[in-house]
C-alpha cells in the first residue's frame, strides 16, 4: 500500500537522513521524501498497521529534526 503525505522539513540532508531512517522500519518497503515539494511517499508491506507505523515515522524524524511536521 503506498501512501503519500504533506511534510515539513527545514533542510535537504534532514530530509535524506529521514527518508533513509524510515526505510529501515520493519513494515516499510519503501520511502522516498521529495524536498522541493515537500512530500513523503512510504510503500508499506501488506497487512501492516499503518497508524501504527505512521507513529513511529513521526517520532524518528522528530529524533532526526525537531522541526519536523507531518500533515
Amino acid at each position: 500500500m503506498k501512501k503519500v503525505y504533506k511534510i515539513e522539513v527545514d533542510c535537504a540532508n534532514c530530509a535524506n537522513k529521514i527518508q533513509d531512517a524510515v526505510e529501515k522500519i520493519e513494515g516499510v518497503e519503501a520511502a522516498k521524501i521529495n524536498f522541493m515539494l515537500q512530500k513523503l511517499t512510504v510503500t508499506y508491506a501488506e497487512g501492516v498497521d499503518v497508524k501504527l507505523k505512521l507513529d513511529e515515522i513521526v517520532k524518528l524524524a522528530k529524533k532526526i529534526e525537531p522541526d519536523f511536521v507531518l500533515n
